[in-house]
Parts: C-alpha cells; sequence; structure tokens
C-alpha cells in the first residue's frame, strides 16, 4: 500500500526525513480493526515525528499522522479514528493513561491507503460530515474542545484569548469559542492572519504581544514561549491558560511571580477522549460549525504541505487524500 513514512529522524531538517511509497498492508489482529482511509489530516506531530520527537529510531519506518475518516473494513460502516491509543487494561479516560501513545509513535499511523486500530478507536462518522471535514477532528479539534469545554472553566459570555490564530488548534478554537457563546479575541503575527482569524469568527484580532483593551478570562496557548509572556499578562486576577502545545518552544521564562501574586491558574490539556470526539461531532451538526480547509493534496505531495505547516504558511488544515 501506498504510505507516507519517515525512514530516519533529521532534527534541522525534517523534510528530508520523509518518504512516500510501498509499504506493508496492517496485518489482522484480534480486537482491531482495519480502516481504509478516504482523508487524513496534517498535525505538527508529523514534523516533531520527522525531528525524532517522541519515537526512537528503532521503531523506524514509521507511517506518519493522527487522524483519519475512512471506511471500516469489516463493515463497510463510515468512520473516524480516535488517535489515542491506551493499555488494553486501561479504563476512564484515555488521556489520563500513563502508557497512552498517538498513531505514529508505536502503532503504524494514518497517512496511508489503510490503517489499523484497536476497535474502541473506531468511532461512527456522522453523515452530515465529509470524510474531509470528518479527517480534521481527532486531533487539532478534539483539542480544542478539551481545552475550551473542560479544562477552562469557560462560560458563555466570557472572554477568551486564543494565541496565534492560524494554527490548526488555534483556527479550531475560534471557531468552536464564537460558536458557544464565548467573546473570542485572537492574535497573529501578520495582518493577513488576523483577517482570518475574524473570518474563523473571532471578534477581534490583534497584532502577536499587542496590548488588549481589557484583561481576559482565559488564554488558549499553543505557541509557547513566544507568547506565554503575552498570555500571563493578559489574564484577570484569578485567570486560567490552557496550553496544549508549544511550537515555538517549551521552556518560556516561568515569571512564577505574577502567576502567585494574580492567583492565575496554569492547566495543561492533551488531546481529548472518545467521548469527547463523538460530542465534538454532535456539536459541529448542532451549530452547523465546520473546520476550516487551507488545502486538499493527494499523498505524493504531502511533502508541500508539511513545508507549509513548517513555515506556518497556512490557515487552518491541511487534508490529505490517500
Amino acid at each position: 500500500m501506498r504510505a507516507a513514512y519517515a525512514f530516519a529522524v533529521n532534527p534541522e531538517a525534517p523534510l528530508e526525513a520523509l518518504a512516500v511509497g510501498d509499504r506493508p498492508e496492517p496485518e489482522q489482529r484480534s480486537g482491531w480493526t482495519q480502516v481504509r482511509v478516504t482523508a487524513a489530516s496534517l498535525n505538527h506531530h508529523d514534523l516533531w515525528t520527522l525531528r525524532g520527537v517522541g519515537i526512537t529510531e528503532d521503531r523506524l519506518p514509521m507511517i506518519l499522522g493522527c487522524d483519519a475518516a475512512g471506511i471500516d473494513v469489516a463493515t463497510g460502516d463510515e468512520v473516524v479514528v480516535h488517535a489515542v491509543i491506551n493499555d488494553e487494561n486501561w479504563s476512564g479516560d484515555e488521556t489520563m493513561d500513563p502508557k497512552r501513545s498517538l498513531l505514529s509513535e508505536k502503532h503504524q499511523g494514518t497517512l496511508a491507503e489503510l490503517v489499523s486500530v484497536p476497535s474502541r478507536n473506531v468511532v461512527a462518522k456522522p453523515a452530515g460530515l465529509t470524510f474531509a471535514e470528518a479527517a480534521c477532528l481527532p486531533t487539532a479539534w478534539l483539542t480544542a474542545y478539551r481545552m475550551l469545554f473542560v479544562n477552562s472553566e469557560l462560560r458563555p459570555g466570557q472572554t477568551v484569548l486564543i494565541q496565534g490564530s492560524s494554527g490548526g488548534v488555534a483556527s479550531a478554537c475560534i471557531g468552536l469559542a464564537r460558536a458557544a457563546g464565548l467573546r473570542v479575541w485572537a492574535t497573529a503575527r501578520t495582518e493577513a492572519k488576523q483577517a482570518a482569524a475574524l473570518d474563523f469568527g473571532a471578534h477581534q484580532a490583534f497584532a502577536s504581544g499587542a496590548r488588549l483593551p481589557e484583561r481576559v478570562d482565559a488564554v488558549m496557548e499553543t505557541v509557547g514561549a513566544a507568547t506565554w509572556s503575552h498570555s500571563l499578562k493578559s489574564l484577570r486576577p484569578g485567570g486560567r491558560v490552557v496550553i496544549s502545545g508549544a511550537t515555538s518552544g517549551a521552556l518560556p521564562p516561568a515569571e512564577l511571580n505574577r502567576i502567585f501574586f494574580l492567583q492565575l491558574q496554569v492547566v495543561g490539556s492533551t488531546m481529548g477522549t472518545r467521548q469527547e470526539l463523538a460530542d465534538l461531532m454532535a456539536f459541529l451538526l448542532s451549530t452547523g460549525l465546520r473546520p476550516k480547509i487551507d488545502r486538499t493534496l493527494p499523498l505524493t505531495e504531502i511533502g508541500q504541505g508539511l513545508a507549509a505547516m513548517q513555515a506556518g504558511e497556512l490557515l487552518g488544515k491541511i487534508v490529505i487524500e490517500p
């Protein structure tokens, strides 16, 4: 089968570790389901894999990809793949399993014609979502959903700041927050991306690091070092920053004096549960909200999509159709 995979790790030039070619089809396993992939989407996780983050060289070659929607080979049902792979003995919140991994870390990923996952990781795709839309959800949109509706403690009418608004998680946060009745502010580095944030649903958009009209109730943070100080300065006393990523670096100054003096809360957030994925899809159906798709590419042009992601030259999600 055709697949996009990491054949090596290259921290400095990750795209040089990428290959597109034939890989063995997944083996039939008891308790696992094979899905014929109709659409997949790219995430920063794919670039991290090519850089060697979260993977060891003994696991190579590794098919990339966390997200997919397609057809259950055994039943013909339309399904979405939940990317969090748990220990077989784990029960409860899947994101809390200390032995969890994401697809493409220990198990081959979704950027292929076929993917095999534990049967519990297959969720029915609603007819009201296209395969491309559904393929955008399991990582970026699910992460945004959990940040906003599980970990932020925000209520409709309150104000949320979303940093780095053009990325997959951030743009999802904007749309979800607006649909849920929050006042949504966003930051972006360029005027074009600020305009895109307004198009995603933000009420106001500001330059990165700009002084805001007032302090906010919560900040959704995925950028890390480049925006961390601004996030803390933007919070009202007692406010909360929810962080799910650090694409610009993970070691900013802690600013502990600001955190304890203003009684700020810093909450980590990772992915989401299968139930939250089902709830997210129901939310989209009830509101009419849909993921913003920057572009759709064939598998052979995945390098173009990863390069655009690496350069920050995208607005929303990049979909790959194997």
